[in-house]
């Protein structure tokens, strides 16, 4: 299955999930935008007042790392309805996003570890 058939299907099980519960009504811009934050703070709950190093040991525990992945799921849920209620494709968005952030920080502008 190429990426293209996968995001459509995401898309279309998200909005099947949304409007078989009526939910269509609350996904409004700005209640999405508010979703996505606030899913995105339940995540950052997870390493929080940890150090980078402990944020890593975090990931590697096998409940812990499902957790982590629900909370990415469901900011990646908010995201897919934003996307359907705005009518974006996310390819081009992300595409599009990405040839700009390569003119804005040209390889060697920024330091590196190397």
């Amino acid at each position: 299955m190429d990426h293209e058939t996968c995001n459509n299907e995401l898309h279309v099980a998200v909005q099947r999930f949304i409007t078989e519960r009526n939910w269509d009504r609350y996904h409004t811009p700005k209640n999405l935008a508010m979703s996505i934050a606030i899913e995105a703070a339940e995540l950052m709950e997870h390493f929080q007042w940890v150090t980078n190093e402990q944020s890593i040991e975090i990931i590697q525990d096998d409940v812990a790392r499902v957790q982590v992945a629900d909370e990415l799921a469901d900011i990646l849920i908010y995201c897919l309805s934003f996307l359907n209620k705005i009518d974006v494709d996310i390819n081009t968005a992300i595409l599009r996003k990405l040839r700009r952030d390569e003119d804005r920080y040209p390889i060697g502008r920024m330091p590196t570890e190397d």
